[in-house]
């Protein structure tokens, strides 16, 4: 990816970078003394609205994947699907079902299924990437540019055949090519189809999934005009799960447990590493808006905590909301504290590559004096160009097409997401032994303080602020910490 000279104006749909989860449930229903499981804030808003007749989908946590099973039929609700790993049960069924299941044994959390939003190139070189991969190897002894690893995208869904995603050998980039086919109302249930080389970014977000694709591991390419570009990890894996639009969190949640239960072998047990490598980091630009509390209760926090124990990161946009540091605007479960799952603002390298850049204005700020809402890290993510073709929603937005429309400059910490994502590949392939929380220490350590924005402060791995984190990721850095 490479920055242009344009820049795009930030909007709802195409730049925001959050997944809203549910308030803590010492907010929801519990009374003292009360036997009934706590339910998430916002379903207990929607319980208070819905008719008596109308059905609602759920996510029933229990100790155990039984437990949560037996508590669904005893309440009378219908089971729709099962995050195994977890011990969460997706069911649907009337509010005084949802209720009923609360008190059932068993039972610790009951969450709804609540709307999100998608959230919306760049300079490698204020980032270092280009100076790492043309200067260091990885422990493979090859150049260090994400080979041997797997980026699980998230997102809209991807082209597998755009020319920015084509290998050398005419081969993609994208070795496993997920659609979610959720029921279309509710998306109470998802499953995954092989969609195979279909562009499944064909939805009424389009074209988010097939720009933050590009920005994670864009190949070598020239456009017409003699612009150079690559993504991030233009040697790393590609594993797209297209969730659509994205607008219920049944259907991220079952993409990232999907990414649970298959991250070792994504393409099948019988497919050769070479071919297709593990998965080592979900990228995730998705989400509500305005920020909202941290929920450890939630199915998408179990499922990133599970994720960390089996060896994979957790990449968050932090948001669009801008923000002076006077309230929490961060994205909620990017503020999880599990080392491992990392957040991402949007820094702007003034389409030079300085390294001396501003924090975008719209990028999502923490509450000053509390770290536990601060971005962990950032990342260009304003002004950016990659694989967006025009006749597309969200690249359509863009106002630098290039090469008939192949190409569009984007901005968001959608995009200075896979930023990070890519630089995590790059991080495991100089260290394959390293843990989630040794990638994450890495990054946050070594980060280039640049100094525009709210002053830093003592902190974890280094110092940090309420707008940009620990500062700008430098890959160099980074990549000889982790060694």
């Amino acid at each position: 990816m490479k920055r242009t000279r344009a820049v795009v104006a930030m909007t709802a749909t195409a730049a925001l970078a959050v997944m809203a989860l549910a308030t803590p449930a010492s907010a929801g229903l519990m009374s003292s003394g009360s036997s009934l499981a706590p339910v998430q804030p916002w379903l207990a808003s929607q319980l208070g609205t819905l008719k008596s007749a109308t059905p609602t989908t759920v996510l029933v946590h229990g100790t155990d994947t039984a437990a949560a099973t037996r508590a669904v039929q005893a309440a009378g609700l219908r089971r729709v699907t099962t995050f195994e790993k977890i011990g969460v049960v997706v069911a649907t069924g009337l509010p005084t079902q949802v209720q009923a299941v609360r008190s059932q044994p068993g039972v610790t959390y009951v969450e709804g299924n609540q709307p999100i939003e998608m959230l919306l190139s760049t300079s490698n070189k204020a980032t270092r990437g280009d100076e790492a991969r043309n200067t260091l190897t990885g422990a493979d002894g090859t150049a260090l540019d994400g080979k041997g690893v797997s980026v699980a995208v998230i997102d809209s869904g991807v082209d597998p055949t755009h020319p920015f995603l084509k290998n050398p050998d005419g081969t993609s980039a994208v070795v496993k090519n997920l659609k979610m086919v959720c029921e279309p109302v509710t998306e109470s249930t998802c499953a995954p189809v092989d969609a195979g080389s279909a562009d499944t970014d064909l939805v009424s977000g389009g074209g988010h999934g097939m720009h933050v694709n590009g920005i994670v591991a864009g190949r070598d390419v020239t456009l017409s005009d003699g612009t150079k570009m690559h993504g991030a990890a233009p040697g790393a894996s590609l594993v797209s799960i297209s969730t659509g639009a994205v607008l219920f969190i049944i259907g991220a949640d079952a993409a990232l447990n999907w990414v649970l239960e298959n991250h070792n072998a994504p393409c099948g047990a019988g497919v050769a590493v070479s071919k297709c490598p593990p998965i080592k980091v979900t990228s995730n630009s998705y989400g509500p808006t305005g920020g909202g509390a941290f929920d450890p209760n939630s199915a998408t926090v179990k499922l990133q905590r599970a994720l960390v124990k089996e060896g994979v990161v957790t990449v968050w946009a932090n948001g669009n909301d801008g923000g002076d540091g006077s309230k929490d605007l961060s994205n909620p479960p990017a503020k999880d504290p599990t080392p491992g799952i990392i957040s991402v603002a949007s820094y702007f390298d003034q389409n030079t590559g300085t390294r001396d850049g501003t924090v975008s204005t719209f990028s999502s700020r923490g509450k000053a004096g509390d770290q536990s809402t601060y971005p962990d890290i950032s990342a260009p993510g304003e002004s950016i160009t990659s694989s967006c073709r025009i006749y597309l929603p969200i690249c359509s937005s863009g106002l630098d097409p290039k090469d008939g429309g192949d190409y569009n400059t984007i901005s968001g910490t959608s995009m200075a997401t896979p930023h990070i994502s890519g630089i995590v590949a790059q991080l495991f392939q100089a260290n394959p032994n390293a843990t989630p929380a040794q990638v994450e220490a890495a990054i946050e350590s070594t980060a280039y303080k640049y100094t525009n924005g709210a002053p830093y402060e003592a902190g974890t791995n280094g110092t940090t602020s309420f707008d940009k984190g620990h500062g700008l990721v430098d890959v160099v850095a980074a990549a000889n910490a982790i060694r």
